[in-house]
């Protein structure tokens, strides 16, 4: 009687950041096949995986694995939860905040070790207006940067700073009330982030206490703030301790309502939409099956390395070939935001 388990690898052949046909061969040669029968399947258009990964699961199959960036992650995943076939990542993006919060190694080799090691684990998500998420969600700059990032001629990380430095210089606090069940709150605020996951990808962790598995979604809000600010919050944004900020306000709800005096742009992992003034959000409680390493309960934490931190942030690139392009390409990006302020 065959026992072996039935895995589909998805691929996105133009998303991320790695190879794909170095993956492809090392799954060949890295996956066990004693354990796994397995078949690829490669997306042709947006919206592709997702269609995969539901049949997939109609189907009975036992493990859809991404293999691309967190697009095609969070499509997977969407078609996925409430389904008794678990989700696999090898990532290949530049954020991955859903694998690296699940500790999933970031090369493709130990990724596929995770994968024969089979532990599934069973993970909350979340709701905004009805859109499941699994990193964060949210209001304020961050969604208005991601629309604008989503309309940019390029993509890239350096676009991506450039629009969110160039945007924060005039970008206008709004306020919000947010109801829960003991009542309701104001707040003007720059951005309102609900997350599931502790970080928006690439180490920066928007809410470094948050549990994919507690049933509760950790609510960060960054009040108005100054020039002066910006430093001390980059920092903390990437060093896990963003909660100790004083600009920095958080709460811990299954579910909320947030109100806003108009209609505009949310995001759900950083994909934009255009939603109504007043947005659910709420998360599910162990609503998604994944592969991921079981770590143990009480484990220590790495030592904060901000260097790694950034080094993670810009890519993985061969650091000896790129730093100088890097240093150039921040340091003119530097100077145009210093003039930007000079003449404020």
């Amino acid at each position: 009687m065959d026992t072996k388990k039935r895995i589909i690898f998805v691929v996105n052949p133009i998303s991320g950041t790695h190879g794909k046909e170095f993956i492809l061969k090392l799954i060949e040669r890295e996956l066990d096949q004693s354990m796994y029968e397995y078949s690829i399947r490669k997306t042709e258009y947006a919206g592709h995986a997702s269609e995969i990964a539901t049949q997939a699961a109609a189907e009975g199959t036992d493990i859809v694995v991404a293999i691309g960036g967190d697009g095609t992650i969070n499509e997977i995943g969407r078609a996925l939860i409430h389904t008794n076939t678990a989700m696999g990542i090898i990532p290949c993006g530049s954020g991955n905040g859903l694998a690296r919060h699940l500790h999933i190694p970031m090369e493709p080799r130990g990724a596929i070790k995770v994968l024969n090691a089979g532990k599934v684990k069973a993970i909350d998500y979340g709701r905004i207006d009805n859109r499941p998420f699994f990193c964060t969600c949210g209001v304020g700059f961050d969604a208005f940067v991601s629309l604008k990032f989503a309309d940019a001629g390029k993509r890239g990380l350096l676009t991506y700073l450039e629009n969110t430095l160039h945007e924060s210089l005039t970008y206008q606090p709004e306020t919000y009330e947010i109801e829960n069940e003991s009542g309701t709150v104001r707040y003007k605020a720059f951005l309102i982030a609900c997350a599931n996951a502790s970080q928006y990808g690439n180490n920066a962790y928007i809410a470094p206490q948050a549990s994919l598995t507690d049933g509760m979604m950790d609510i960060t809000i960054l009040e108005p703030f100054t020039v002066l600010d910006v430093p001390s919050l980059s920092i903390q944004l990437f060093t896990r301790t963003l909660d100790q900020n004083s600009r920095i306000k958080t709460m811990k709800e299954k579910s909320i309502i947030i109100h806003r005096e108009k209609e505009g742009v949310f995001h759900f992992d950083g994909d934009p939409a255009m939603g109504g003034k007043d947005l659910k959000v709420e998360i599910i409680h162990q609503g998604l099956q994944v592969i991921a390493p079981i770590r143990p309960r009480r484990m220590p934490s790495p030592p904060l390395n901000i260097l790694q931190h950034f080094t993670d942030f810009i890519g993985r690139q061969p650091f000896t070939s790129t730093i100088a392009q890097k240093h150039r390409q921040l340091l003119m990006l530097n100077q145009h935001i210093l003039r930007r302020l000079s003449k404020k």
